[in-house]
């Protein structure tokens, strides 16, 4: 799930490194409050917090915010849904990102043991 259906209705990311939350709340049409509240809810949202206590979202953030969007507003998920499906989610990608490195160490040591062999 990359991006949720309406997602498209919304106006494209910037190239930019830090979106003040002003920004963001235009980029995923939800207000600036209702950012500060998922973020205390997903634990995904983690922007960068400098003077004066401001928040500074980056580009992947944003994209989870329009995640969690579309999830809260478009598939009628609650909050804690929402949280399950965004962590079950991450979870099968790193299980799925460990059985790759596990693999290729495997290849490796085979490699390896037909060296020593020799």
């Amino acid at each position: 799930m990359l991006e949720a259906k309406n997602n498209d209705e919304l106006p494209a990311i910037p190239g930019k490194r830090y979106f003040a939350i002003g920004e963001v709340a235009e980029l995923c049409g939800v207000k600036p409050h209702v950012l500060r509240y998922w973020e205390q809810e997903f634990p995904q949202l983690k922007p960068v917090k400098r003077r004066g206590n401001r928040r500074y979202y980056q580009r992947q953030d944003v994209i989870v915010i329009r995640q969690i969007r579309g999830l809260l507003y478009e598939e009628g998920f609650t909050i804690g849904g929402a949280r399950n499906k965004l962590t079950g989610e991450e979870a099968r990608s790193d299980a799925t990102q460990s059985q790759q490195i596990v693999r290729q160490l495997r290849l490796e040591l085979e490699e390896l043991l037909r060296i020593l062999r020799r």
